[in-house]
């Protein structure tokens, strides 16, 4: 039988349990705590670097000769040692995973990570890794949803920890610089890679292999990292701030015109339950004759289309008064993209449609902005 003493001890452990339930959370709580007050004492800004994955967390298989996943931030962080020189480093191991996998349920979460991490006063901006494949979407997506105005820098790497030249160091190192920049602030989220620091919203990647993959067209750069400071040249200048709310985001579709396009594609979309359609259409907002009855079909079922284009550069225009020309799709209740990319169109559309923004004039409107 026990003792009373004994019994007032399980009391005891039985209540300690309970206030420092979920480990977890305490752990991380402590761990914050300790890497705030190191960097109060040392006089060092607070940088957050999430790290997701993509080929800058990946290596070579040895077996299947293919590059997987591989390293964690903590591991990526041991490649910069200078990195201490400009902050105190936080490693939030977000995720490891290819860049083809996000999704915006992922990419709801990766705004509140962000938006937490920026709230603390102590945190002058956040670094995310993240496969280059999908960036540029991931970077626009933060760049409308997120709050503050602290900097939010993107990069990855074009190739992966096992290769002699593996350009992921220097990125990494280059975007903690970027952070700890009081010129960074309000620049909005910026991708940096090769040196060059680009805006998300025209920021794309141009080639599949080298490391000067991404840059912004006729915008050009942001400004650039050199060996004794970040320079800064230009300031992206048409931000938007939408709240993501809570809840799924709506479907969005995205359907390419080309040669030959008979439109079946985009109907089909539209009777499986898409809530919006971007179409990439071809020149300044140009298609034929099926995709453009293909639209006036999702426009008579209440489901809102913005026109894009293929077209690197430029935008998209109500000029062309042919059937399925940019003008008559328009008077039919379309969209002008603008110069938005259609997956960064589908990007800004989602979040309206999500806001509850549906009219033509509220749609276009933001697309405007």
């Amino acid at each position: 039988m026990n003792s009373p003493a004994m019994y007032r001890s399980d009391i005891f452990i039985t209540k300690l349990r309970r206030i420092l339930m979920p480990k977890r959370c305490v752990i991380a709580f402590v761990a914050c705590c300790l890497v705030s007050g190191a960097a109060l004492a040392q006089g060092k800004p607070v940088v957050q670097f999430i790290a997701t994955g993509g080929t800058i967390a990946m290596k070579v298989d040895p077996v299947t000769k293919g590059v997987v996943p591989a390293i964690s931030g903590d591991d990526l962080m041991k490649t910069v040692p200078d990195a201490a020189k400009f902050a105190t480093i936080e490693v939030n191991n977000f995720s490891n995973m290819s860049a083809n996998y996000v999704e915006p349920k992922w990419w709801s979460r990766l705004t509140k990570a962000v938006d937490d991490a920026l709230a603390r006063p102590e945190v002058a901006g956040v670094v995310v890794s993240q496969g280059t494949d999908t960036m540029e979407e991931t970077a626009y997506w933060l760049d409308l949803t997120v709050k503050s105005d602290k900097p939010v820098v993107l990069i990855g790497a074009q190739r992966n920890a096992s290769e002699a030249d593996f350009d992921g160091p220097r990125n990494l190192l280059n975007a903690i610089r970027i952070a700890t920049t009081a010129e960074a602030k309000g620049k909005g989220v910026m991708v940096a890679m090769n040196n060059q620091i680009n805006a998300a919203r025209s920021v794309t990647k141009t080639h599949t292999g080298d490391v000067e993959t991404f840059k912004s067209g006729d915008f050009g750069f942001l400004g650039e990292v050199w060996d004794d400071k970040v320079v800064f040249s230009r300031v992206a200048l048409r931000r938007q701030h939408i709240d993501i709310g809570v809840g799924d985001m709506p479907r969005v579709e995205i359907l390419s015109m080309f040669g030959g396009a008979d439109g079946a594609l985009l109907r089909y979309a539209v009777d499986q339950g898409a809530k919006g359609i971007v179409v990439q259409a071809v020149g300044m907002g140009n298609m034929n004759v099926s995709m453009f009855e293909a639209v006036k079909y999702a426009l008579s079922k209440n489901v809102p289309v913005v026109i894009s284009t293929r077209v690197y550069n430029g935008r998209t225009m109500p000029v062309y008064g042919f059937p399925g020309g940019g003008k008559t799709t328009f008077d039919a209740g379309a969209v002008m993209a603008g110069d938005l990319s259609p997956q960064k169109a589908r990007l800004l559309l989602m979040l309206l449609l999500h806001e509850g923004k549906t009219s033509k004039n509220e749609l276009q409107a933001a697309f405007d902005y």
